[in-house]
């Protein structure tokens, strides 16, 4: 047992420090090839971290056994949006709630010494939220269809998985090309590979992004194998351990790559990166999985969609009603302690 939790958190921390060096190759990354500076974070780095989720649940599928196989692929396929739908939006909202805190207590030092600052503002000033509010509307239409299809049974439901791809495909290209800015290297730190140049080199961005990735993609996988110690010895099935711990540890990285945005005061891109991965989430894990698999759901799954849903539609309401605070994000965490709650008792 102790060699495990040492291997969690090594693991953790190695993915922390990864995604420092993500994050940073994937903003140079976006100067490179002149996309939008939001289609950063909903398309460079969502691709690059949630992809391993998709791997998951395709290696599953294939090489996991028939029955046990399609088990964790279909509840991985679940469980990375219940995650990043709960989870990954109520963990920004507390570092947004803190870096708030902490700005109050800036503002009111400043205010005794006589300096006018805004440090007390509410962090999420200035985002486009109504953009990321069509993402959600996006998702939610997407993870509905999904869910009912998972309900019913007939012949030739396994083709609607070309859906989901085709839907990706055009998310993809409506985040590329819908941007009239560019990303810009302004206020950008150096590339880490090239400290010492104000413009680090082509081969040197593409080098620091795949080096990452291929680190963060070892380090969730080391992860969730150390967690599958867990299951057995706390007699849980293998859809309540892909619903539970292997989408938290596949979900690390977006989850830090959003902490490490808001820290860098970029909530925009934070809040993209999550809205990305769960556009990713909803499509390409689920196209696998209903080409590949049966698609029928049992409780664990129906309750990880429900909680999904409600934490989706809390967040459209706050984002089209423009009433997004710190606080309120956070409160997004709290489906995913429900979903729990009711995963125990209907156990």
């Amino acid at each position: 047992m102790p060699f495990h939790i040492i291997l969690l958190l090594s693991c953790a921390v190695a993915i922390y420090f990864a995604c420092e060096w993500f994050v940073n190759a994937i903003e140079w990354l976006g100067v490179r090839l002149k996309v939008g500076p939001l289609a950063v974070g909903t398309i460079l780095a969502a691709a690059g971290t949630a992809f391993p989720e998709s791997i998951v649940t395709l290696v599953a599928i294939l090489f996991g056994g028939k029955a046990q196989g399609a088990d964790i692929g279909v509840g991985a396929a679940l469980g990375g949006p219940l995650v990043v739908g709960t989870l990954a939006y109520g963990l920004t909202g507390l570092m947004l709630l803190l870096r708030q805190h902490q700005g109050r207590k800036a503002a009111t030092l400043a205010i005794h010494q006589g300096i006018d600052t805004n440090d007390a503002a509410n962090p999420l000033d200035g985002t486009d939220t109504k953009r990321l509010a069509r993402d959600q509307m996006w998702f939610l239409s997407i993870f509905v269809f999904k869910i009912a299809l998972g309900l019913v049974a007939f012949a030739y439901k396994p083709w609607l998985g070309l859906l989901f791809f085709a839907a990706y495909a055009i998310y993809f290209a409506r985040e590329i090309h819908g941007e009239k800015e560019q990303a810009s290297a302004e206020d950008l730190e150096p590339l880490k590979m090239q400290p010492k140049r104000a413009t680090p080199s082509t081969f040197a961005v593409v080098a620091q992004t795949i080096l990452t990735l291929v680190i963060i993609f070892a380090s969730s996988q080391l992860f969730v194998r150390q967690l599958e110690w867990a299951g057995p010895a706390l007699g849980l099935s293998p859809v309540v351990v892909a619903l539970l711990l292997s989408p938290v540890a596949t979900e690390l990285p977006e989850i830090m790559n959003a902490m490490i945005w808001v820290r860098q005061r970029k909530t925009e891109l934070a809040l993209a990166n999550i809205s990305g991965a769960m556009m990713i989430q909803a499509t390409i894990p689920s196209g696998i999985g209903i080409l590949l698999t049966p698609w029928t759901f049992d409780k664990p799954l129906i309750l990880a969609g429900v909680a999904t849903m409600a934490s989706v539609m809390y967040l459209l309401w706050l984002m089209r009603t423009d009433r997004v605070t710190p606080r309120r994000l956070t409160a997004a965490g709290a489906f995913y302690g429900l979903f729990v709650i009711g995963l125990v008792l209907t156990a």
